[in-house]
């Protein structure tokens, strides 16, 4: 099961990071068709944010196709993102694990590595290229 964990100085609303944070979940394979998110309420008490705000993820996610309501029994997974699922165990993402450590031991923290990620892939994968 998916724990969302929420920023309150990114900047990003709150349910747009529960909705992203799903979609990451299912490009790496971590949320997979027919399993459950967490109820409204198994969020609130982790995150301590209103329950209006994750229903309204779960109902963009809905609208999305990604996951589905069931009255009474929960949201769940309808279908899976990219091919990141594949990749979660190859070589590349052993790749990326090294490589994140070295800059962890280079001194680098969480958001200087997400300023140097976010650069090379708009060099790489410019705006609009799926």
């Amino acid at each position: 099961m998916v724990e969302y964990r929420i920023d309150r100085r990114s900047g990003v609303a709150t349910y747009v990071q529960i909705v992203q944070q799903t979609k990451q979940a299912l490009r790496l394979g971590l949320l997979e068709p027919g399993d459950r998110l967490p109820t409204a309420r198994e969020v609130v008490e982790a995150t301590a944010i209103n329950p209006n705000t994750v229903l309204k993820a779960y109902r963009e996610l809905e609208r999305e196709g990604l996951v589905e309501a069931r009255r009474g029994l929960g949201t769940f997974v309808r279908r899976t993102l990219g091919a990141a699922a594949q990749a979660a165990d190859t070589p590349l993402r052993a790749e990326l694990d090294d490589w994140a450590e070295r800059a962890r031991s280079a001194g680098l923290g969480r958001e200087d590595v997400d300023a140097l990620l976010t650069a090379v892939l708009d060099e790489h994968f410019p705006k609009g290229d799926q």
